[in-house]
């Protein structure tokens, strides 16, 4: 089976990207792992800080080994961590890519915690992937009623290609996360920004590196399929999922039972639905 890096590069070599998709319990990472399962194709499963706090990266990190004990493609991100100390522990719990986020960081700031961040993977004896983020879009996955405030969302906020290069060689990070339109979460009321893809793709030309996308919940498919085309290589969607989640859990405690395996199984099977639809769609852009 590829090592996370080794797939994301196959991604980039065919034009298309993996999708990555928030957990903070095990009903959700076996959606998804159904999911990739049935697609045959890999997924990085993501928890935050705050997932974390509430289901353990260690907890996860043992149920992904054991579908990939099955054959399933699974990689597991600690996403948006915000402390050395923290991307420490999520390296030492085998996290197999870290998000160091500083977008709220000043660039300098940036600079200096993502480069101590990227030490920490290399000195940690395993192939840690990292990540390192500039341009602030929002800090909140869930469905909004307006866009976040302070977001990068006019071309002079967003994450020029001369910011991102010195950003990617300063500190030596293995994926980037630009600010090209995009927001955590999603609007309830309408669909989000368009992106600004000319933008992807001229930080792309310059860092050679494969971008990530946060915060595609809401975005159209148009608009993510022309990003992967401009140098998306990982999708991240949060919010549509835990949208889902919520209403497949609604259906099965409308029906009269009490056993959690009969009552979560819409929730499930409406998670996988989502997921394999999105993973197909990510993998058949080129």
């Amino acid at each position: 089976m590829k090592t996370l890096r080794e797939a994301i590069e196959s991604a980039r070599e065919k034009g298309s990207a993996i999708g990555h998709f928030n957990i903070s319990d095990s009903n959700q990472l076996k959606a998804i792992a159904q999911a990739a399962h049935s697609e045959g194709l890999p997924v990085i499963i993501g928890v935050s800080e705050g997932e974390r706090d509430y289901f353990p990266l260690a907890h996860a990190r043992a149920l992904i080994d054991l579908y990939r004990r099955d054959g399933i493609e699974l990689f597991l991100n600690a996403d948006h961590t915000y402390s050395l100390e923290k991307v420490q522990a999520a390296i030492d719990s085998g996290a197999d890519s870290v998000i160091f986020d500083g977008a709220k960081m000043g660039m300098e700031e940036n600079l200096v915690a993502a480069s101590a961040a990227v030490a920490a993977a290399r000195g940690s004896g395993r192939d840690v992937v990292m990540e390192g983020e500039l341009g602030y879009i929002g800090q909140s996955s869930k469905v909004l009623t307006e866009l976040p405030e302070g977001a990068a969302l006019t071309p002079e906020m967003m994450t020029s290609a001369s910011d991102a290069l010195r950003f990617v060689q300063t500190t030596g990070v293995d994926c980037f996360a630009p600010a090209v339109g995009n927001v955590h979460g999603m609007l309830g009321v309408s669909q989000d920004p368009p992106l600004n893809i000319a933008r992807v793709r001229e930080i792309s030309d310059a860092t050679d590196v494969p971008l990530v996308l946060h915060g595609a919940s809401g975005n159209s498919e148009a608009d993510i399929r022309a990003a992967i085309a401009a140098g998306v290589a990982i999708v991240h969607i949060n919010t549509e999922l835990r949208v889902a989640y919520k209403e497949g859990l609604k259906q099965g405690l409308a029906e009269d039972e009490v056993a959690p395996y009969k009552f979560l199984k819409p929730a499930v099977e409406r998670m996988q639905a989502f997921v394999s639809e999105k993973i197909r769609m990510f993998d058949a852009v080129s």
